[in-house]
């Protein structure tokens, strides 16, 4: 039987590397992963500029000790340059984001200016440098303002509109073929007999697949025909980068899963140590990952989210491959055989100035509904035994 760990870095070690690089607008790159480091060609801001509504002016023309009137010369709209420089005694009415004018060091804010006519009276507190967004502040020019392998989220896509970025080289998405296999699974949506389950993995499969950011291609259900499943194998792999069932990959009669593999496929039956989910395939077929996952709901999500998000995570070329772990408090006492790594399905809460976990009650691998109660996996270690109440515990949020 195969350690989680030792399982996880055999799957990894056989994955060459990133998928193809493509060329998109920053408008459709959300999720999406550089494949190259983003250098600033310009300083962010590209000039000293006003951070608020005011008067900009020369900090040496203001005594320390009491308010001065300046001449107001002129009237700075935000996107306008202010021609040649401040003379002594000077300010320029300036607004949000417009360039500071040069001989101007300080903006005083409107709200605390003193204006009459063209004379505008000036606090005599304000030092040098008040108000004023400095160039390059936020970006220098030159430096690697977003990393290779940084998944871009809301804030790097504003970061890289500021560089004036409109296009960015990324990874393709990794595709993943998906189908259920069995006569005892329904389309839901459709009449199902007395004997048939309605089938959710492979909708559970699909949204994790699409969280990833995987492009999923949904080949529905495969009945427990060997030819049709050996040809929708086959049809699989020719599409996707990465291939994936649920369920026939136990020790059933009707598990047609495994002798198909073994004819079109090099591929590992696996017994991992770890509750639940421990039944697994994994291999080629062709060119395509394959991964053959357990039929139980949860089990299924689990094991997606251990063995094939690292994969896809790695195709993608993602610098992280693994999910970060916290520790909290075990706010009940919870039961654990050693020998195996236990995933419990638990909810995560602040409480009395710490975090604290609590099991989602029934842990039973087709509770699917513990998944959505829940907001974390509690993670319990090979070599744990039984965790007492208030004894610290891994926790994984969702």
């Amino acid at each position: 039987m195969i350690s989680v760990r030792d399982g996880q870095n055999h799957i990894l070690a056989q994955v060459e590397g990133p998928v193809p690089p493509e060329l998109i607008v920053i408008t459709e790159a959300l999720g999406r992963v550089l494949v190259e480091d983003v250098r600033a060609p310009i300083d962010v801001p590209p000039s000293d500029n006003s951070a608020v509504d005011g008067y900009a002016f020369a900090s040496s023309d203001v005594d320390t000790e009491r308010a001065r009137a300046l001449r107001v010369v002129a009237d700075l709209p935000a996107g306008s340059v202010f021609e040649g420089a401040l003379g002594p005694g000077q300010a320029v009415r300036i607004m949000t984001g417009a360039p500071m004018p040069a001989g101007a060091d300080t903006v005083c804010p409107q709200e605390t200016a003193v204006r009459s006519g063209d004379d505008v009276r000036i606090d005599a507190d304000l030092t040098k440098g008040t108000n004023v967004r400095m160039r390059g502040e936020d970006v220098r020019a030159g430096s690697v303002v977003v990393g290779e392998g940084s998944v871009l989220r809301p804030q790097e896509i504003g970061v890289l509109a500021s560089l004036g970025r409109r296009q960015v080289l990324v990874s393709q998405r990794p595709r993943v073929a998906l189908l259920s296999t069995g006569d005892e699974v329904a389309e839901p949506g459709w009449p199902r007999t007395a004997g048939q389950i309605y089938d959710s993995n492979r909708f559970t499969l699909r949204g994790l697949i699409a969280q990833c950011g995987a492009e999923p291609i949904d080949l529905g259900i495969v009945p427990d025909v060997r030819d049709v499943l050996r040809g929708r194998l086959l049809e699989a792999a020719g599409l996707a980068d990465v291939v994936i069932t649920s369920g026939g990959v136990s020790v059933g009669v009707y598990d047609l899963v495994k002798d198909v593999l073994g004819e079109i496929g090099g591929i590992d039956f696996w017994q991992v140590a770890m509750q639940p989910g421990r039944p697994l395939a994994v291999g080629r077929i062709g060119r395509a990952h394959f991964f053959g996952l357990p039929g139980n709901p949860v089990a299924s999500m689990l094991t997606f989210m251990l063995f094939v998000r690292p994969v896809l995570h790695k195709l993608a070329g993602r610098r992280r491959i693994f999910p970060e772990t916290w520790q909290a408090r075990a706010a009940e006492p919870m039961r654990k055989k050693q020998g195996r790594r236990e995933f419990k399905r638990g909810i995560l809460e602040f409480a009395g100035g710490a975090w604290a976990v609590r099991t989602t009650g029934p842990q039973g691998s087709g509770i699917l509904s513990s998944m959505v109660t829940g907001n974390c996996l509690i993670v319990l270690e090979e070599e744990r035994g039984d965790v007492a109440e208030g004894e610290p515990v891994l926790v994984e949020p969702f």
